[in-house]
């Protein structure tokens, strides 16, 4: 667990959807990135937004910036929260686009939580489908 006031938050399969933390009065959603999910709400509220949210979105492509001249497109293979004092991690690796026969592309570790440099795709980012 992160830190020792969140409460873990599994679906009914047991998978980590995240975690609800307390912030004054109410709760705060964090997914398993460590981004929170809303605002401080009621706790009802906070199970109900880590269920919506799901982890479904961790299987699509997200960008990673500054380790090229252009973000590099990459596929989340690994992540590993803070557990009792020891710092997580995020595993990713250059998009293969699922093709076996490939050589292995390069894989890069990221701290956990999640840095501003991993991030969903946005309009205008190169797409290494085109060349």
């Amino acid at each position: 667990m992160p830190r020792n006031d969140w409460t873990p938050h599994r679906r009914d399969d047991g998978e980590l959807l995240g975690w609800i933390h307390p912030v004054g009065d109410d709760w705060v959603p964090v997914d398993v990135l460590g981004r929170p999910v809303s605002a401080p709400i009621d706790w009802l509220d906070a199970e109900t937004a880590l269920e919506d949210h799901g982890i479904g979105w961790l299987a699509e492509p997200w960008m990673l910036e500054g380790e090229a001249d252009s973000p590099l497109r990459v596929r989340i293979l690994e992540v590993t929260p803070d557990v009792d004092g020891s710092p997580g991690r995020i595993v990713v690796k250059i998009d293969d686009f699922g093709d076996v026969n490939r050589p292995p592309t390069d894989r890069f570790v990221l701290p956990w939580p999640v840095p501003s440099r991993l991030r969903p795709p946005r309009s205008g980012d190169p797409d290494p489908r085109v060349l």
